[in-house]
């Protein structure tokens, strides 16, 4: 952390503070280890000289029992699970100049926030951030250590397991539109910062790796396409300016399709 400039949310005397946001849903002992390797890898990332992580984990799962890392808060919400809602609730109660909104299914390197905040530091037009993920990244064109890629490409630029941003960005775009209840969040987020001109980047030095969720799995393959073709049918409103006539067609047709499903022909639901 030393020679960052003072610059909003960064000052060279004292740890920075960054509020992180997880979403959690340990419906098993697997899912639950999965939470709490985030939790360890996290706040074993960095020193407390140089940066506070504040956490809230949003558990999905009323059963299973609070969070008991230092600096992390358990918040249980009410369902049904709706990933920018819970974000939102997590967001609005923090403070930080800095925050991240995660996965539980990140395992995160030593040093990681630091390098994001360096670049923060040295580029104050920089908005928004990721962190690259050694396991993803290096395969779609983004070696480790390469440098900071500003863009909106997600799975690319935008990692959507890991965002970081300066809170100050909510003036401007308000918070997480909550009709993206889970599928193509990302894209939105993405769309978003796009409309706005504000910048994001992603930081190769930073390094956060994503290990794949497993908790759509414990979905239903019903279930997930239905998480899937809705989100897809607002994100196509919203910026493709689809009219309303062929979204309702298009969702006329989608759940015309939904016995058939339970006649086993799944092929319907082909995107």
């Amino acid at each position: 952390m030393n020679g960052l400039k003072q610059v909003e949310g960064i000052s060279a005397e004292g740890p920075v503070r960054i509020d992180v946001v997880i979403l959690s849903f340990a419906k098993n002992a697997e899912l639950r280890a999965m939470t709490e390797t985030c939790l360890d890898t996290l706040l074993a990332s960095e020193s407390s000289n140089d940066v506070i992580f504040d956490v809230i984990v949003v558990e999905s799962n009323h059963q299973s029992p609070e969070y008991t890392q230092a600096g992390v808060r358990t918040l249980y919400l009410p369902p049904p699970f709706n990933y920018h809602q819970y974000m939102n609730e997590g967001i609005k109660r923090t403070t930080s100049p800095f925050v991240a909104i995660c996965n539980n299914d990140l395992y995160f390197h030593p040093g990681w926030a630091s390098e994001l905040l360096q670049a923060f530091s040295a580029d104050t037009q920089l908005i928004s951030a990721s962190p690259a993920c050694s396991l993803h990244h290096p395969k779609n064109g983004f070696a480790v250590n390469s440098g900071v890629y500003p863009g909106y490409g997600v799975l690319k630029e935008i990692s959507g397991w890991c965002l970081v941003f300066r809170r100050s960005m909510l003036e401007t775009t308000g918070l997480l539109d909550e009709r993206f209840y889970f599928w193509y969040a990302d894209d939105d987020y993405a769309r978003t910062l796009e409309k706005h001109g504000l910048k994001h980047a992603l930081v190769t030095s930073s390094l956060v790796d994503h290990m794949d969720s497993k908790t759509l799995e414990q979905q239903s393959i019903f279930r997930q396409l239905m998480i899937t073709r809705k989100a897809r049918f607002v994100f196509e409103e919203k910026w493709a300016g689809k009219s309303w006539l062929y979204l309702i067609r298009k969702k006329v047709k989608f759940y015309v399709q939904i016995p058939l499903y339970y006649l086993g022909l799944k092929k319907v639901f082909k995107k």
